[in-house]
């Protein structure tokens, strides 16, 4: 068993301190429960920034934040690092990495991982963006790439190195494909002067008609617009059929020459054992009521990425984003405190609060509830929301410096390839 004092109280275990869970696990301070955090990582990540880590905007450690910091003052709270492995429902055990747990009440908050749709080659040779690990580990694959470029003796060789292969237009594609191309046009050509005269090109492939898929037409063209612009090939209405650590085939019977595939066309839930088949739906997803319990469960929930709730407004379930985690986060603790309470149960209902994208400097596009705009206004809301949502002071004043000297020099000291001992 994992060495945790019994209270008295009755015990919340909440697996994963990502947006979902850490949300919750702040709103039940001062509850009348025994709180247990357990996440495979010491350390809360902020998600919507893993592509300027990719893309060597941003150092790592201004993203993330000690968990144990968060919680110092909380009493009654307790922090274990340990992978999820399964549920004993007849026990109300969880099963870690570590050993076992005793919960009163389970909640599931252990996000999602890329999905390839039953692709093994793409998930070999394509790169991720899901954690920060994934995230550096692309931007040494694209530094390196680089490196290999102004060393290869082979034209060939050269102009496949500095090819790269976006595969899904939704937000991360396109913040990833903006980032690089800003990166191609303000920095790659003075750090290797060698390639001048070269051509880096990134192409972003997208199987439906449009990017940004969940946001308004207009929106999406202006995505488009601007990627074009700034010397990005958007392909549409094309999907990666094939690929090899050289190549990406496309639905169109192109053969495209790469020397970095970066998949975010997808993702599913993160696999758990201890439940049925029917107890979970599309992408890996657990079915849960409006309470957020998990089908045939009364005292295990799910909520953010890994939950498939449905209303009248979303019959296929809510998109997969922050704020629904947030949201959901934020209701499943109101309703635990009234379990305590033995009051009734409230159900969720989801309210949109915009979406939005950026591409690159005065390039966003922003839907609010009651208004959308593109441009430079939209990039300046972009750049505010995200930075309020970061945790701690430091992280705060840590990326607005980065942002700050990117804005007017586009040249950060943050073009490091890092790799651990044993590797090359």
């Amino acid at each position: 068993m994992i060495n945790v004092p019994a209270s008295g109280k009755k015990r919340v275990v909440i697996a994963g301190c990502g947006f979902a869970g850490l949300t919750l696990a702040k709103k039940l301070r001062n509850s009348p429960f025994q709180v247990v955090v357990i996440d495979k990582h010491n350390y809360h990540q902020f998600q919507p920034l893993f592509y300027q880590i990719a893309s060597a905007g941003l150092d790592a450690s201004s993203i993330i934040f000690p968990i144990r910091k968060i919680f110092q003052k909380y009493s009654d709270f307790y922090i274990r690092k340990a992978l999820v492995e399964e549920v004993k429902r007849d026990e109300n055990q969880l099963v870690t990495s570590i050993g076992r747990l005793d919960y009163d009440y389970l909640v599931l908050a252990h996000g999602a991982t890329n999905a390839f749709f039953g692709s093994e080659k793409m998930q070999r040779y394509s790169k991720g963006m899901k954690s920060i690990g994934e995230a550096l580990e692309l931007r040494n694959s694209l530094l390196l790439n680089f490196e290999n470029a102004v060393a290869a003796v082979n034209s060939e060789e050269q102009e496949r190195l500095l090819h790269i292969v976006i595969i899904g237009g939704g937000p991360s594609g396109v913040e990833i494909a903006g980032a690089l191309a800003e990166m191609k046009e303000f920095v790659i050509y003075k750090d290797y002067p060698e390639l001048k005269g070269k051509t880096v090109e990134i192409y972003l492939l997208e199987g439906s008609d449009r990017l940004l898929g969940t946001m308004t037409p207009k929106s999406s063209q202006k995505a488009r617009e601007f990627l074009e612009n700034m010397g990005v090939k958007v392909l549409t209405g094309t999907f990666a059929t094939d690929c090899d650590d050289k190549s990406v085939t496309t639905s169109r019977g192109e053969v495209i020459k790469t020397g970095l595939i970066i998949w975010t066309a997808g993702i599913t839930g993160n696999r758990l054992k201890g439940f049925s088949e029917d107890q979970t739906g599309k992408g890996g997803r657990f079915i849960v009521d409006r309470y957020s319990r998990i089908k045939g469960c009364w005292n295990i929930f799910a909520i953010g990425d890994i939950a498939l709730m449905t209303e009248e407004k979303y019959p296929s379930g809510h998109p997969q984003v922050a704020q629904v985690a947030i949201q959901q986060a934020k209701h499943l603790a109101e309703n635990l405190k009234r379990i305590s309470e033995k009051k009734a149960l409230s159900e969720f209902s989801y309210r949109d609060l915009g979406s939005m994208a950026t591409i690159g400097k005065h390039l966003a596009v922003v839907e609010l509830p009651r208004f959308r705009f593109q441009g430079a206004f939209a990039w300046f809301v972009w750049m505010f929301i995200h930075l309020m949502s970061i945790i701690g002071v430091r992280n705060k004043l840590l990326i607005f410096i980065n942002w700050a000297w990117k804005y007017f020099t586009y040249d950060q000291s943050l073009r490091l390839i890092l790799r651990t001992k044993g590797t090359t």
